[in-house]
């Protein structure tokens, strides 16, 4: 946990200075080129993978032959895949009328291939739990992309500094993983070890596939009906968005993927570690998600520039949604462990559906103001239909799911309601209004842990290092 939260939040402050420096050097148009082809990437990229890569880390005791046959799958879909995006590129340009992605995506394409060379090894380390190497591996790439892309930005490259910035972030790993870890592939595919995995991978991969759909064909609707420039000031707001909502349940969620599958047949013990981590997430996160909505503005001013405010808007909405998104992985996660993949597909394919549907149907009645009520609703009816999942095959009960959020949710939002309202009443300015509201915030938050200690609170404690708990030498 310690080295996957090292990794992480690098590289999340690594994305926050590049963020800062890249919308100063870039335009909302040069984010909305690449944020358009989002869900094109992305779907190329979960063909590839096919699932396979949980599902060797599903398995108990993955074989050389289970390791070679993926191996070589991944790299023949990644041909494939880039055969298609190269002739489809002239077609998604006109799609768009922007003749500037035709290139773009064909030379952003190579990334499939680089993608399936490390697929592999990459979950060879997560299984085994060897987060150190990925966490080393990851925080040079995120410098090295970071510095490249600065130095391209500032030299008038525009949208091709963001396509080297990808193309780095995952040449490197790959490189790296290669000639350091031992692992090669032999010259075998084993069609028995292909079903196996396939039996459980394929359901993970349509999941992954309809996930992924939901989430960039808002991308695919926003840059065809409206502009690039719309398109890049949601884009930005969704990537800032992304980082807040996940920055916590992503470094906890890579470590507890395999611990589940450890602990598959032990449905008490499972239940347990769901529990812990939910409220232990929702503990950090709610808050502040909570923070960055009330101080959005001077926020983004501050951060990005009066040049992206029009982004604020989008960004507040998007932290609703994301209270939802940060807890999601915690449950699917948990069903695919125990090998549930098939009803994981099933449930995701209506659950999604339905999303898809309301967020179509909100952006042509209601414009960008339905569309962002969609996706609120969509993230949030997702997240109850997986704790309905949880409830019926793990045993970690709906109601108590819901009872166990709701101390900490309550406690976040009335500490937004009397920051907002010293705010109010002090009618002071951007900078200090912003000031004032997160020192209140803090304190009333922490002032109602300290004095109820709610359970969320002592899990959350329990995450620190006994060497960083001062309150408990204290009273040594």
């Amino acid at each position: 946990m310690v080295w996957t939260a090292l990794q992480k939040y690098s590289s999340i402050f690594i994305q926050f200075i590049s963020g800062i420096i890249l919308a100063r050097l870039l335009t909302p148009y040069d984010y909305g080129c690449i944020g358009m082809l989002a869900i094109f990437m992305t779907l190329a990229e979960a063909f590839i993978d096919g699932g396979f890569g949980s599902a060797l880390i599903q398995k108990k005791r993955p074989t050389q032959e289970d390791y070679s046959t993926i191996f070589w799958w991944n790299l023949g879909m990644s041909a494939v895949m880039y055969a298609i995006l190269f002739i489809s590129a002239p077609a998604i340009s006109r799609f768009y009328n922007i003749p500037l992605l035709c290139d773009v995506l064909r030379v952003q394409g190579i990334i499939l291939f680089i993608y399936a060379f490390n697929i592999v090894q990459r979950n060879q380390l997560r299984k085994n739990l060897n987060f150190k190497m990925l966490s080393i591996v990851t925080i040079t790439t995120s410098i090295t992309a970071l510095c490249v892309t600065v130095y391209m930005a500032y030299k008038g490259f525009g949208v091709w500094a963001l396509v080297a910035q990808h193309i780095i972030t995952a040449a490197i790993p790959a490189i790296v993983f290669w000639f350091f870890i031992k692992w090669r592939p032999i010259r075998v595919f084993s069609w028995k070890s292909f079903k196996e995995l396939f039996g459980f991978g394929f359901y993970m991969f349509l999941t992954h596939l309809l996930n992924n759909f939901s989430v960039k064909i808002q991308g695919l609707l926003i840059g065809k009906i409206y502009s690039p420039v719309t398109m890049g000031y949601y884009s930005k707001a969704h990537n800032t968005e992304n980082l807040a909502s996940q920055s916590i349940s992503s470094v906890m969620t890579q470590v507890t993927y395999p611990l589940y599958a450890e602990v598959q047949n032990d449905l008490k013990q499972l239940a347990n570690m769901i529990r812990r981590m939910t409220m232990t997430i929702a503990y950090i996160t709610f808050p502040f998600l909570f923070i960055l909505l009330l101080l959005a503005k001077p926020f983004f001013i501050l951060l990005y520039s009066e040049r992206w405010l029009a982004s604020v808007p989008y960004f507040q909405v998007l932290c609703i949604a994301g209270l939802g998104i940060s807890l999601t992985a915690v449950n699917t996660q948990a069903i695919a462990a125990i090998g549930k993949s098939k009803v994981m597909f099933v449930w995701t394919f209506i659950k999604r559906g339905i999303g898809i549907a309301v967020i179509v149907g909100g952006l042509f009645l209601f414009g960008m103001k339905g569309l962002l009520v969609g996706v609120v609703f969509s993230n949030w009816f997702s997240y109850l239909v997986n704790i309905c999942l949880v409830s019926k095959h793990v045993g970690y009960h709906f109601w108590k799911q819901i009872r166990d959020l709701i101390p900490v949710t309550v406690a976040s939002v009335l500490s937004a309601a009397v920051a907002y309202g010293v705010g109010y009443l002090l009618h002071l300015g951007m900078y200090p209004d912003a000031l004032v509201k997160l020192l209140v915030y803090v304190i009333v938050y922490l002032g109602w842990s300290f004095m109820f200690k709610p359970e969320a609170f002592t899990y959350f404690l329990t995450v620190i290092p006994k060497k960083f708990r001062f309150w408990e030498r204290k009273k040594r």
